[in-house]
């Protein structure tokens, strides 16, 4: 397993970050056992996994506190969030209690503002954070996070304005070879600022499903962002596996490489997908052909996330 400081936080973190979230919940999203969707979480520290990251929202907390039975604490680097839905101080309390006590733990290592929408912003940093940042002063976080809305904030607007403040310590930003524009507007700064970076939307819908691949080019092409020339006779985008086994594991190594880049989140449900996603961590990065092609393609796209 690879690991690397996480900005400014010095935690010593996996690139391979278990998410709780995303389509499969761990398993809760295919209806697994608790039994089946813990042993995923020991078999990701088993591998060397100790960033894990996941949310009130999930309903993977419990989960995650119950994979952690046992486990040194200090060992294991806890990420979870709040949402921004109806929040106060009083329900950010009351909340971060109820998500300490699910885990098991009695502090969390990064807490997040969760899917924060541009036009929240202003209102959840004065209202909001210094909650956060008294519960950091008690000891029951230790960094402050906050994470985009991606699906719908393609762009990056409101991490472009919450990059103007210095109290994040962690951003959770969405990034992939389809839509690079993070890099550019987003980790030219957190580099700068040396601002922890999970990144998620490595692999999505897109990445994984070659129908819906094929229609997301057909999109980008139509709408002027990726030239069809540059495709060749290759819409499918078959190019990466030149070096690479499938197109998913070319998007995580992608991701891994990119600069500014720290915990790359990966979700599963299932044993063999968690192994296969565990091996992409461990090949050398895509050769700079096959990256750079990649660049230039997408070099324009800040229209979709891949979902």
């Amino acid at each position: 397993m690879k690991y690397t400081s996480l900005g400014r936080t010095g935690l010593n973190v996996s690139v391979f970050g278990l998410g709780g979230g995303g389509h499969s919940r761990l398993g809760k999203s295919q209806n697994k056992s608790e039994a089946e969707s813990v042993a995923i979480v020991r078999q990701a520290l088993d591998a060397g996994v100790n960033f894990i990251d996941t949310a009130e929202g999930y309903g993977t907390e419990e989960i995650v506190g119950k994979g952690l039975a046992g486990v040194k604490r200090d060992s294991v680097i806890l990420s979870t969030k709040k949402s921004t839905d109806g929040i106060t101080p009083d329900a950010v309390r009351a909340s971060l209690d109820a998500s300490l006590k699910r885990l098991g733990t009695d502090y969390v290592d990064v807490y997040h503002l969760h899917g924060v929408a541009t036009e929240d912003y202003e209102r959840l940093l004065n209202d909001i954070v210094p909650t956060f940042e008294t519960l950091r002063q008690q000891g029951k976080i230790r960094f402050i996070g906050i994470t985009e809305r991606f699906g719908s904030d393609t762009q990056h607007t409101m991490l472009q304005r919450a990059l103007q403040d210095t109290v994040w310590d962690v951003m959770m930003v969405g990034f992939n070879f389809l839509n690079q524009s993070a890099r550019e507007r987003v980790f030219a700064s957190t580099i700068q600022q040396n601002i922890g970076v999970l990144v998620m939307f490595a692999v999505r819908r897109a990445l994984s499903d070659p129908q819906k691949l094929c229609e997301t080019l057909d999109q980008l092409v139509s709408s002027g962002q990726i030239d069809a020339a540059d495709l060749d006779a290759d819409e499918a985008l078959k190019f990466p596996q030149a070096d690479s086994p499938d197109l998913t594991d070319a998007a995580y190594r992608f991701c891994i490489d990119e600069p500014g880049t720290h915990v790359i989140l990966s979700g599963t449900g299932s044993p063999e997908h968690l192994r296969e996603n565990l091996e992409s961590f461990t090949r050398p990065p895509l050769s700079p052909v096959t990256t750079q092609r990649l660049r230039h393609i997408f070099r324009r796209v800040d229209s979709v996330s891949g979902q």
